[in-house]
């Protein structure tokens, strides 16, 4: 498994870096990146310990409201305010929000040429003034002297991103919090996966098709939410794909692995759920093509996710065991 996920983060590096060396079809390169970007966060999901957040049926049903909430927020901050200055907050936001992400996702690669007492030693640190404020409730952050040297790559980077916005360093960030979030968040069960990706289907098709918040949000939002491909068009000059198209199924694709994992299989159901992402995807791409707008890429990717698991554990008799 290990050498899975070291081989998927190699391709996905030569993948990122390979527009600035050669011409790649922008088209080719959204769909190789998100399913790449994919495979890595759902195979560093597979732990001993369990992810750090288990979404439950009732926070499935929630999540397309509260994100509703969330996007016409930011669609109204950006109408009455001006764009330069909500976006100059919003990356002091994620300067920090992407050390964190940056760092945790190089720290397994950095800590093999750490002493193991680096590893494992944590080092606790307290707010002086909040625990002199409030002695009884002091506020502490605990960390490993290796966590300090991944974050001095991910300092520097981020540095980088905010003093130029290039793509490729937006990029690398969005597939940072891409890897980040699948790895991290965990649904209960394939239920609750089917909810949260039905009701973030009519979210997607809502806002994109019957209103123009979501591409009025996407354009104005400086920040990594989103990964950028760039393109021989002037009047478009890059191609762009939304971190909660890679998230959201991929957290299902992750159950998906973790389920064939605790039963000893292999790979049986997690094929499925990525063929079922990669084809949704691939449609995806297709249509904005032929009709040269911008598509809810949930309305293809869902049923692709959902349809491809589903008709695998009908045709192997396990309703019961994969419970969707």
């Amino acid at each position: 498994m290990k050498t899975h996920e070291r081989a998927a983060n190699l391709a996905l590096a030569a993948l990122s870096l390979a527009p600035l060396v050669v011409k790649v079809n922008p088209n080719v390169n959204v769909i190789l990146t998100a399913c790449l970007t994919v495979y890595v966060g759902c195979y560093r999901s597979v732990k001993p310990t369990p992810p750090a957040e288990t979404m439950s049926k009732e926070h499935a049903m929630r999540f397309p409201l509260v994100g509703s909430a969330m996007l016409l927020s930011l669609f109204l901050l950006f109408k009455f305010l001006s764009k330069d200055l909500v976006n100059t907050v919003l990356t002091a936001y994620f300067f920090i929000l992407g050390i964190v992400a940056l760092s945790a996702t190089l720290l397994p690669s950095i800590k093999r040429f750490l002493p193991e007492e680096w590893n494992d030693n944590l080092i606790v640190w307290r707010a002086p003034i909040f625990h002199c404020m409030i002695p009884t409730h002091s506020l502490s952050v605990e960390f490993t002297k290796s966590q300090i040297v991944a974050s001095v790559p991910g300092f520097f980077f981020c540095m980088w991103y905010a003093s130029k916005k290039h793509w490729l360093a937006n990029n690398v960030l969005g597939i940072s919090f891409c890897i980040q979030g699948i790895e991290m968040l965990s649904l209960g069960s394939f239920k609750t996966g089917a909810i949260l990706l039905a009701g973030l289907f009519v979210y997607d098709i809502f806002w994109v098709f019957f209103t123009p918040v979501m591409v009025s949000v996407a354009k104005s939002f400086d920040a990594p939410i989103k990964l950028l491909f760039p393109t021989a068009d002037a009047a478009r000059p890059f191609s762009m794909l939304g971190l909660g198209d890679i998230v959201i199924p991929g957290i299902f694709v992750a159950l998906a692995l973790r389920f064939d994992v605790s039963r000893g299989i292999k790979n049986r159901y997690f094929n499925s759920a990525f063929l079922g992402y990669t084809v949704g995807l691939t449609v995806t791409i297709i249509v904005m093509n032929w009709f040269q707008a911008a598509q809810p890429a949930l309305l293809y990717i869902v049923p692709g996710v959902i349809g491809f698991v589903a008709v695998h554990c009908l045709w192997n008799g396990e309703v019961k065991q994969v419970r969707l």
